[in-house]
């Protein structure tokens, strides 16, 4: 009777036991490998899945996910054998899953001897300035060899990066120097652009201003002249009109030669006034004025001598007149 149980007991364990073994749940974004007396036999995806227990033997799960693996900082030798130091950045993902666990032992360290087998093969027919300045280049070329070696191995390669290209320390130092040496030329050669352009700028300023000043004062000596010869203007119009206004008057008063005599006598002051007046014409008719105001003084005396009373005198100044 103890026997019998213990043979259930053992039948029930190993029930459960194939059980599990039987039914394999796989992970989203991995695949499983299984092996039949220990070839492959299939390949299980995500989901449930069903094996013959102790007669399938499932490996350990691929990941399918896209994964990135940062290589260590290798010394790559240069056209002009110099070392450079080249860290390398590799996004891949496993596209076959059978390939990649048949195809090589491990990819992730094949991928690495590839990178720098490819960097090594690259580099060597660059100098160091064209490696400093050739990083795409640089990361077309190792994509494109990691991708055709990684295609055998159920791998794609997505992206290479180069984190960094480091020189020797002593090119270091060197390049550091010439750099702060080029940053301190362009500067000085920005410094003197600029005084040359400030220059050029202010040289402009000051002739748009003296081209200005000059347009200003042609433009002010115009107006000026134009109002002095409009006042001018009227200020002769004034005197013609004030000669024309006295010539009628004169005319309507019908005045006597000797009246005009003694006026013609008393503007020949004003006419000789101002310190400009040096010398002074006198005109022909001055004669016959002066000749015009005797003979009234003196008809006047005689006429006063001969008649005391008044009365030949006022006949002979009416005989004068």
């Amino acid at each position: 009777m103890n026997v019998a149980l213990i043979v259930i007991l053992v039948v029930v364990i190993l029930a459960v036991v194939g059980l599990l073994r039987t039914i394999r749940i796989v992970p989203h974004a991995t695949a499983g490998i299984v092996e039949r007396f220990g070839r492959y036999h299939r390949t299980l995806t995500a989901g449930p899945s069903i094996v013959i227990p102790f007669i399938d033997r499932m490996r350990p799960l691929v990941d399918l996910r896209e994964q990135i693996v940062s290589f260590p900082p290798q010394p790559v030798p240069t056209r002009d054998n110099l070392a450079v130091s080249v860290d390398t950045v590799i996004s891949f993902e496993v596209t076959d899953p059978k390939a990649a666990t048949y195809g090589v032992a491990n990819f992730v360290t094949a991928m690495e001897q590839q990178s720098i087998t490819t960097l090594r093969n690259v580099i060597v027919g660059m100098d160091l300035e064209r490696t400093l300045s050739s990083r795409d280049q640089i990361n077309e070329e190792l994509h494109r060899k990691l991708n055709e070696v990684g295609s055998g191995w159920g791998i794609r390669i997505k992206r290479v990066e180069l984190k960094a290209i480091d020189p020797p320390p002593s090119m270091q130092d060197a390049m550091e120097k010439q750099m702060r040496a080029d940053r301190e030329r362009r500067a000085a050669l920005a410094a003197a652009e600029g005084e040359k352009q400030s220059s050029i700028l202010s040289a402009e300023g000051e002739k748009q201003a003296a081209v200005l000043r000059a347009r200003g004062e042609s433009e002010a000596v115009v107006l000026k002249a134009k109002a002095d010869a409009e006042a001018q203007a009227v200020r002769a119009q004034g005197q013609a009109e004030a000669i024309s206004t006295v010539f009628r008057a004169i005319h309507d008063g019908n005045p006597s030669t000797e009246l005009l005599a003694y006026q013609y006598l008393q503007t020949l002051p004003q006419i000789a006034e101002g310190s400009a007046n040096k010398v002074w014409i006198v005109p022909s008719e001055m004669g016959r004025a002066l000749e015009g105001i005797g003979g009234f003084f003196g008809g006047a005396r005689s006429m006063r001598r001969e008649s005391p009373d008044g009365q030949n005198g006022q006949s002979t100044s009416e005989e004068d007149r």
